[in-house]
């Protein structure tokens, strides 16, 4: 697993599915129109939020990549892990993004409104368009965005042709699941910004660090 602003090689999921998970499967899932009728916002620059994930955490096939953003869209804490091949359920994928929650920010459910947006980049084989798989991720992260007092926001997928913000028709060829570590962002680009926050954040520091 990977924590923060790393790219060390993410570890394998492994979460207890729900007792009716398994005679429920592709359970819990948002289909394009839910998921384009939920108000999720827009990424004010996908590109450079993409490039910036692909470059810290260089995910590979059934890698996941969630981030949280502030409010001026601005990367703040970021893990990664890989999904192990099982039925689709929004409920298990809900809890493997909560629990990364958790370890790299504090959550924000004392607050009234969401200030900060968790995205969620995903790397799969096939095309970009929707698949079942994808509707289980949305159904996780909002439900996980809930939970943890952030604002749902973009879902990406990273597949061989390129990264495609689904519900926003809005992508791109560079980088992609093939692409080289180091190959991802944009011409210009500033570095990512580090983890900041006190000693929340000092701790996410001296985590990467090992």
């Amino acid at each position: 697993m990977t924590f923060g602003f790393t790219s060390s090689s993410p570890a394998s999921l492994s979460v207890a599915a729900e007792p009716s998970a398994a005679s429920a499967p592709l359970a819990r899932i948002l289909e394009p129109a839910e998921w384009a009728a939920a108000g999720i916002p827009l990424l004010r620059n996908p590109r450079e939020i993409v490039g910036a994930l692909h470059a810290l955490h260089q995910p590979r096939h059934s890698t996941a990549v969630v981030a949280v953003l502030d409010p001026d869209g601005r990367l703040r804490a970021s893990a990664s892990f890989t999904r192990l091949p099982a039925p689709a359920d929004g409920w298990v994928l809900r809890n493997a993004l909560l629990a990364r929650l958790r370890q790299v920010i504090p959550h924000d459910l004392r607050r009234r409104t969401p200030v900060r947006t968790a995205v969620l980049l995903y790397c799969r084989e096939g095309e970009a368009r929707w698949t079942e798989e994808d509707g289980a991720w949305m159904w996780g992260l909002r439900d996980a965005c809930t939970l943890h007092g952030l604002r749902c926001g973009a879902y990406i997928t990273l597949t061989r042709d390129g990264w495609q913000v689904l519900g926003e028709g809005r992508g791109g060829r560079h980088p992609n699941a093939r692409s080289a570590p180091g190959t991802s962002a944009p011409p210009g680009a500033p570095p990512p910004l580090p983890l900041t926050g006190g000693a929340a954040s000092e701790a996410l520091r001296r985590a990467t660090a090992r």
